[in-house]
């Protein structure tokens, strides 16, 4: 079937679902196959469930009229989704980078939340198959859309754009990360790079952090439209860091102050480029200000939370080796008279997993806090057992944290999300 076919279809329909657990009444099933399973073989529970249709594409699962069959679903999903995204004249806001992309992207909703009606990425739909499914959220009410791009191989980030077709974007930052999957740092850079690529390209406007020298370097010499936000002079938005210790607060020139509920100097660019993206579609600052404010982190990102025991900062969503280096550093400024870490294992480094691991024992040792503790089989490999704690498993960790009962502690918990940190955090 041809998308414009498929599209009118689409129109009649209450969604797009590829879950038969996450079914609507009028849903359009996309049967998705993975390395483990077949969609194809959930097409007519999903029916049977109340979907319209079930997009297929392999014949003997086309039974009848309600069954579409395609030469590919995920393909035809992609396709659906650009067709779809070609019938809306407003901004479409992209968001890449190597960390901080959720935590902008939820601020910049805030923001910009406060004029317009917005419709952004759930959660870290940030792929191949989340993307087209955000878009496809897409109607007539929204006035904005905020689509979050994620990447772990080179040439991902263009493929998105040429779904989703961003008019405005912004790297939050680039560092290491997936360095596996891009076979190393410069992969990382050429990968991030394709949105503002495809931004140039297109004629369209750039954000970025001006204090940024990797982001800087990408732009230099090029004929772009970009605003600049930062702590640096010559940005048109800057704001300054009063105080993080627990929580973020800041100033933006001739603004005001935003007292954030997030803990981490490194989120200021996060809330900066929020109000920097606010302000430029003409959001007031107090507005600014007031969903800024309202703004809670969960899902283990910068969050603080007080237990009958002890203080945790849980940060443990995921990590690698940058953003690493920004919580300890963000740690060590925190003011309290016995303050622990507890780190896991930072994945998918490929041969520079040694390295940088040890680069963050170092970083430890100069920080000198009170206990230390160390999990996975990279760290406990490397870590120094007469001077630190270490566990192959969140659960040996978990035991152990048990039986020693700690009390009194400011921990912070930094891992990836492979290592499950949240088992030692729950005894904590």
């Amino acid at each position: 079937m041809e998308t414009q076919d498929l599209y009118k279809l689409f129109l009649g329909s209450t969604g797009i679902t590829t879950d038969t657990r996450k079914v609507s009444e009028g849903n359009m099933f996309f049967a998705l196959s993975g390395d483990n399973f077949d969609g194809n073989a959930f097409a007519q529970d999903a029916l049977n469930k109340g979907c319209s249709f079930a997009v297929v594409d392999k014949a003997e699962f086309a039974k009848n009229s309600k069954f579409i069959l395609v030469d590919d679903c995920l393909k035809s999903l992609q396709s659906l989704a650009r067709f779809h995204r070609k019938q809306f004249n407003i901004p479409f806001i992209g968001i890449t980078g190597t960390n901080g992309k959720t935590t902008t992207k939820e601020l910049i909703a805030k923001a910009l939340g406060a004029k317009y009606n917005v419709l952004y990425t759930e959660g870290n739909l940030n792929n191949h198959i989340g993307v087209p499914l955000t878009l496809l959220r897409v109607n007539r009410n929204t006035e904005i859309a905020i689509i979050e791009m994620g990447a772990n191989h080179p040439g991902e980030i263009e493929f998105l754009c040429n779904i989703a077709m961003p008019t405005h974007g912004i790297i939050t930052n680039i560092g290491k990360a997936h360095l596996e999957g891009f076979g190393g740092f410069e992969g990382v850079k050429r990968t991030k790079n394709e949105l503002y690529t495809h931004l140039i390209n297109n004629g369209g406007v750039v954000f970025t952090n001006g204090g940024n020298e990797i982001l800087r370097s990408l732009l230099a010499g090029k004929n772009v439209n970009k605003i600049l936000y930062g702590s640096s002079e010559g940005s048109q938005c800057i704001g300054e860091i009063i105080n993080s210790d627990p929580f973020l607060e800041f100033s933006v020139a001739n603004e005001g102050v935003v007292r954030t509920k997030m803990a981490g100097r490194y989120n200021l660019e996060n809330a900066l480029a929020a109000v920097c993206i606010g302000m430029y579609f003409d959001v007031s600052f107090n507005n600014i200000k007031a969903a800024l404010e309202s703004y809670e982190p969960s899902n283990q990102r910068s969050q603080i939370k007080s237990t009958a025991k002890n203080s945790l900062l849980m940060d443990y969503y995921n990590a690698n080796p940058s953003s690493m280096e920004v919580a300890l550093e963000n740690f060590s400024k925190m003011q309290h008279p016995k303050k622990a870490v507890i780190l896991g294992d930072m994945l998918e480094l490929g041969d520079e997993a040694e390295a940088e691991h040890k680069k963050i024992i170092s970083q430890v040792e100069a920080l000198k806090p009170a206990m230390a503790v160390f999990v996975g089989p990279v760290f406990e490999g490397l870590v120094n057992k007469n001077e630190y704690k270490s566990f192959i498993s969140s659960e040996e960790a978990r035991n152990w944290f048990q039986k020693t009962n700690p009390e009194g502690f400011l921990f912070l918990l930094k891992g990836s999300r492979g290592i499950k940190l949240e088992k030692i955090a729950e005894v904590l």
